[in-house]
């Protein structure tokens, strides 16, 4: 999905021209892929305004990236919301999806070098639904990967580092060469673990089903409002691990993340799921999430940051 340029892109306080936002070629985390990012979605509201989802829990899980990866953010927690703000505002975008990056630039390239600077950069821009509009409509067809998800003691599965997406493009990238719209990909017990850039749910009985965070996965910070928005529907929601042939036989399947949002699955390997289209528990939690980020549910104003 190609991107749609905007004027400008916040780098370390200021506001810099999008075609002048430009690293040197010898950048350290362009080598190695030691840096730290976010994807986050900016929302038009009721009464015509722009609010950000979850701003605070995708900062704080920066900085826990950061961390994880041993890199220092030389901005507050504060200034980089306010970044977020500003890139949307600034931009005039009543819709975007704001990519948070923290990398080190050029200066050296020993692998255990922190001479490199860390720089941080705010973008956003406008971008459509990750899997389209189609796919949160009828639902997409999704691929097993023969791509694995690294196993816990040598995967940093808690933090979004740059360098660690590796896997997650190729097994895209492989799953497109053959047709389907995603991959899902299993560790090395054979257990389902996420979509490339995704959590994962499955609908069995009734009962709402996700990896726990004990597996290779992301928490991520979707998943956690659909858990929370499933219980207060009533729903059964359990961090079980499942098998790929427990999700081929699961009644509904879909997967959350800030690009996916909430996306139906209705194929997987060639097998139909459910009955093919989309079902009842996958619609109710989809409608109410676009209701609560659309600005229609007071239960989470908290969730909603105004721009």
């Amino acid at each position: 999905m190609a991107l749609k340029k905007v004027d400008t892109i916040w780098i370390d306080g200021e506001l810099v021209p999008w075609d002048d936002a430009n690293e040197h070629v010898l950048a350290h985390t362009l080598h190695y892929g030691v840096g730290a990012f976010e994807g986050i979605r900016a929302y038009e509201v009721s009464g015509g305004k722009t609010a950000i989802f979850r701003l605070r829990e995708h900062i704080d899980r920066l900085f826990e990236s950061c961390h994880i990866a041993t890199l220092d953010i030389p901005h507050s927690r504060e200034k980089l919301m306010e970044a977020c703000r500003e890139v949307v505002r600034v931009n005039g975008l009543r819709t975007a999806y704001l990519r948070p990056l923290v990398y080190m630039g050029y200066g050296a390239l020993g692998l255990g070098s922190k001479e490199a600077p860390v720089k941080t950069v705010v973008a956003a821009y406008e971008w459509g639904a990750y899997l389209g509009e189609e796919g949160l409509r009828r639902g997409i067809r999704c691929k097993v990967s023969g791509f694995r998800r690294g196993g816990i003691d040598s995967f940093l599965s808690k933090g979004k580092i740059c360098g660690q997406y590796v896997t997650s493009v190729l097994a895209k990238r492989d799953a497109l060469a053959s047709g389907f719209d995603e991959a899902l990909l299993l560790d090395h017990s054979g257990l389902v673990c996420e979509g490339s850039g995704e959590n994962v749910f499955m609908v069995k009985g009734g009962v709402l089903r996700t990896p726990p965070t004990s597996l290779s996965i992301l928490a991520g910070i979707t998943r956690d409002s659909v858990m929370t928005i499933a219980r207060e529907l009533g729903v059964e929601v359990r961090e079980q691990a499942f098998t790929m042939d427990e999700m081929w036989t699961a009644d509904e399947l879909f997967l959350t993340g800030t690009a996916a949002e909430v996306t139906p699955v209705r194929e997987v390997d060639g097998r139909r799921i459910g009955s093919g289209e989309p079902g009842p528990v996958t619609r109710r939690l989809q409608d109410r999430f676009f209701a609560v980020v659309g600005g229609q549910d007071p239960a989470h104003a908290d969730w909603l940051t105004q721009v």
